[in-house]
């Protein structure tokens, strides 16, 4: 095993580490949008921060949750013409996607960064009366979401090319 793969299985074992994390994130959504529910129904009565938070509660679900994706192979992929390859060819496709996607995980984090910056510069909070204050917060989690897919597709790409230069028959 080369460091290069080493370093891919440290950032497997974060990866998993960071999904298993905002898994308990999707289980707070569900109990905040159940109390919700609970609340607008039952009880007549509900608060703007408790509906804002189900979807501060979504955005980590959504920006980590990536990057366990593809950690695990979950992340959407058109298979049509990519069945039909021979495996080191679909290696070889992995080894390029993971490339391209290390390049807009880039361009998203430098694009981020100065709205997120301006977020922060304002304090901003939420635009509702009564809503969560701190959304620079939220606006934060961004370029770290996808800090994680640039890493993660790192990892994807030294298993990738490595099975693809060994000429392996078989996924990383």
């Amino acid at each position: 095993m080369t460091s290069a793969e080493r370093l891919a299985d440290g950032i497997d074992a974060f990866i998993d580490f960071v999904g298993r994390i905002t898994a308990w994130s999707s289980f707070a959504l569900a109990l905040v949008m159940g109390g919700n529910v609970l609340l607008r129904y039952v009880f007549h009565t509900g608060t703007v921060w408790s509906q804002e938070l189900e979807w501060h509660l979504m955005a980590p679900i959504s920006l980590f949750g990536m990057s366990y994706a593809l950690r695990h192979g979950e992340h959407v992929r058109v298979d049509v013409l990519f069945a039909s390859f021979p495996q080191r060819a679909k290696n070889f496709v992995e080894f390029v996607s993971s490339l391209i996607l290390m390049a807009i995980s880039l361009i998203v984090i430098w694009l981020s960064i100065a709205y997120v910056a301006q977020s922060w510069s304002i304090g901003e909070g939420s635009a509702n009366p009564g809503g969560i204050p701190g959304r620079y917060l939220l606006k934060s989690l961004i370029p770290i979401g996808f800090a994680l897919m640039f890493i993660q597709a790192l990892a994807h790409a030294i298993r990738y090319f490595h099975a693809w230069r060994r000429g392996a028959d078989a996924c990383p």
